[in-house]
């Protein structure tokens, strides 16, 4: 920080013996003598003018965007890559034919990787990846990344003693509008979900706490029964899981809407309130910790988890794989939920965390409520007991790089 100095102009005066003598200016004029005049309201301060609101960043091609390195300096190994070209090339029938949200491609940008990737060696995957593909830094390239797995919870497909927990599929009265009380120069962007009302007024939809009251019950919305109310809560914030059913099958479910109101991550929440952290008497800040503090305070525990007044419905799935929201199966160590209004669905996505178990490559298949913003991440880990303990305590910072066609960079920057 560089100081300013103050320099002191030292003026001697001349002082009779009698007392002190005003000073009178080289000019022989005296000063006025103010001791006798009426003060002056003093000059008001100017009313400071606030700088201008930037206009919010809607998406990636807002951002500076930069090259990166060559892909071959990156150091990925083949294993790696192989299991990002099977995950690209099953993305590839849906971004060639989707409208790139992040304004960063078109899907015609993607035919030539797409073609070629579907009769491209696996053992070769990582020189698919140098031929076809360049890196690009959105913003400054610092990513933040979580985890998410696909839980396995008791349920059954009917109600029965000890599953209580309903799991509602899409209502059939969730649909788009605008409420009256918005302006209608508010009305930017997608309109929000919500439903009509027997007036014809349009309300947002039920939040939890009115869905958990019975806002839906008895309209036959159930797909099934859960047996525990908390694996239930985080099987939603998940996106898909699956139900060990009383007979030892297994019914796999997937997303299929929302309900439009805001999500709320709890575990920010209890540690802005000190719940969990480090500290005495804190409870672990990991899943395994949150869920201890629900079981052992319920009470607090259910207020808490109605502070996210986001719901998920869901349907049954009988293909291969959880779905994520691009439409096509996540796979293990290799499928990423991304925003997509900054990273393309179906762009591979290299991370360099300081979780390293999370690094490499990664292909952009899923979003989620709390992925917002550019170079935010969750990484997908399956199913099982360890994919459930790495993505419950994943929080990893380091940097990012999108993988783009080759030429989108001068396309995009007119070089």
């Amino acid at each position: 920080m560089k100081f300013a100095k103050l320099a002191v102009l030292a003026v001697s005066t001349s002082l009779a013996l009698s007392g002190c003598v005003r000073m009178v200016p080289e000019t022989g004029v005296p000063p006025v003598d103010r001791s006798e005049q009426p003060e002056q309201a003093p000059t008001p301060s100017p009313v400071p003018v606030p700088a201008p609101t930037p206009p919010p960043i809607e998406n990636a091609r807002q951002t500076s965007l930069t090259a990166g390195p060559s892909i071959a300096s990156l150091g990925m190994t083949e294993a790696d890559a192989s299991a990002a070209l099977r995950s690209f090339a099953e993305s590839c029938p849906k971004i060639t034919g989707r409208e790139d949200r992040s304004g960063l491609t078109r899907g015609a940008s993607w035919e030539p990787a797409c073609t070629a990737a579907r009769t491209w060696p696996v053992d070769a995957a990582r020189r698919f990846f140098e031929t076809y593909f360049e890196t690009v830094r959105v913003g400054d390239g610092a990513a933040f990344a979580t985890g998410y797995f696909e839980p396995e919870i008791r349920g059954s497909r009917i109600r029965m003693p000890g599953y209580d927990v309903p799991v509602y599929k899409l209502p059939p009265d969730l649909e788009r509008g605008w409420p009256e009380d918005i302006a209608l120069t508010e009305r930017t962007g997608r309109a929000p979900l919500g439903r009509y009302d027997e007036n014809g007024q349009f309300n947002y939809y039920y939040d939890r706490a009115q869905i958990e009251d019975g806002a839906l019950a008895g309209r036959g919305l159930e797909i099934a029964w859960a047996a525990d109310p908390i694996e239930m809560f985080f099987l939603q914030i998940q996106g898909s899981g699956r139900l060990a059913l009383p007979d030892g099958s297994v019914m796999r479910i997937g997303y299929d809407g929302q309900n439009g109101r805001e999500y709320l991550a709890i575990g920010a929440v209890m540690r802005e309130r000190g719940l969990i952290g480090d500290g005495p008497g804190q409870y672990a800040g990991s899943l395994q910790g949150i869920q201890q503090y629900l079981r052992e305070r319920p009470e607090e525990g259910r207020e808490l988890m109605r502070l996210n007044k986001s719901w998920i419905f869901f349907r049954e799935l009988t293909g291969d794989g959880p779905l994520g929201s691009l439409g096509v199966p996540v796979r293990r160590e290799s499928s990423v939920a991304v925003d997509p209004r900054f990273v393309p669905y179906g762009a591979p996505v290299w991370l360099e965390l300081d979780r390293t178990v999370a690094n490499g490559l990664w292909i952009a298949q899923d979003t989620g409520g709390a992925i917002k913003g550019a170079n935010r991440f969750d990484t997908f880990w399956g199913a099982g007991a360890d994919a459930r303990e790495i993505s419950g305590s994943m929080s990893a910072r380091g940097r990012a790089l999108i993988f783009l066609p080759k030429g989108s960079l001068d396309a995009l920057t007119g070089r």
